[in-house]
């Protein structure tokens, strides 16, 4: 082995840390969230997303410069369409955050792998096998299980929004995997979904009547950007050094996290079909990244 450079075994437990590094950091991005929308003067959805977004485009736009980047590609109609649909998931992501238990709202966001499994073998027209139609079964039993505690209570709306930000969030990556197969770079997908989504939550907060935000709410902006931001690079870390499935897999920590921070701030505790359905979707999330990958190699 070449002195200086690590064995396949470290690189693959090194992509396994940063993905849980990458966990801990989505869901202190959630809590600072949450921290926002309660505080004594809570900031809107609206902006939330786009302070958000606005420290994303900042933390990407000198490299950007810097490196002299072309922003030009014939693929702007699906990179228009991506960042639409992404900036709607993460506004009704938040809104999610801000009204439900932390560990619900980021649960219902994690159905996003389900939805694009479905949607894959939509448009793929083929018999899928029982393996992918068992895995969105069993996700959809969770959701079921994971609101039936809200069903006809006032909770079950903003339950609908989160669930609605997944498949948004499926959507958005359907998307961003056709960009990728049309040669798109991964920094100018980054880079169009923060700048569309900084001026579409930016007519939004205009809209809504903008004002400065209050001092006490600058720690909570500044966390919310810092551990997002921070949070997409470990990701971006785990995904170049480990295994894809093992990788995709530890993704669900981010639900484990904010699960525990949900009971420590705030005491949000589960009744025990709630915990149930947490974990059927995480499985079913689980197995939807892993036949994902294997229809991926399959196509190879």
């Amino acid at each position: 082995m070449t002195a200086g450079r690590a064995s396949p075994p470290a690189r693959l437990l090194r992509g396994s840390l940063w993905m849980l590094v990458a966990g801990a950091l989505f869901s202190l991005m959630g809590v600072m969230v949450k921290l926002g929308a309660s505080g004594s003067q809570p900031l809107s959805s609206g902006e939330l997303v786009f302070y958000r977004s606005l420290f994303g485009l900042l933390g990407i736009l000198p490299g950007v410069l810097w490196r002299r980047q072309s922003l030009l590609t014939p693929n702007w109609r699906w990179h228009l369409s991506r960042s639409l649909i992404g900036t709607a998931g993460v506004s009704l992501h938040f809104f999610a955050i801000a009204t439900l238990p932390l560990a619900t709202a980021v649960t219902l966001n994690y159905t996003a792998p389900i939805f694009l499994t479905m949607l894959t073998l939509l448009m793929s027209r083929r018999w899928p096998g029982v393996l992918p139609i068992f895995g969105i079964l069993l996700g959809f039993v969770g959701v079921v299980m994971l609101l039936r505690p809200v069903m006809g209570r006032e909770l079950l709306l903003p339950s609908l929004f989160g669930l609605a930000g997944g498949l948004c969030g499926g959507l958005a990556f359907f998307s961003t995997r056709q960009l990728g197969e049309r040669g798109e770079p991964p920094w100018r997908v980054v880079f169009y979904f923060t700048a569309v989504s900084t001026f579409a939550s930016g007519l939004w907060v205009l809209w809504q009547g903008y004002g400065w935000p209050p001092l006490s709410a600058l720690p909570v902006l500044i966390g919310m950007g810092a551990s997002a931001t921070l949070a997409q690079l470990a990701m971006t870390r785990a995904y170049k050094e480990g295994d894809v499935l093992i990788v995709g897999s530890l993704s669900y920590s981010t639900v484990a996290f904010t699960s525990l921070l949900g009971i420590l701030l705030w005491s949000e505790w589960l009744a025990p079909g709630e915990w149930l359905g947490l974990a059927l979707i995480v499985a079913s999330g689980v197995l939807a990244t892993r036949v994902g990958n294997r229809e991926r190699v399959a196509r190879a």
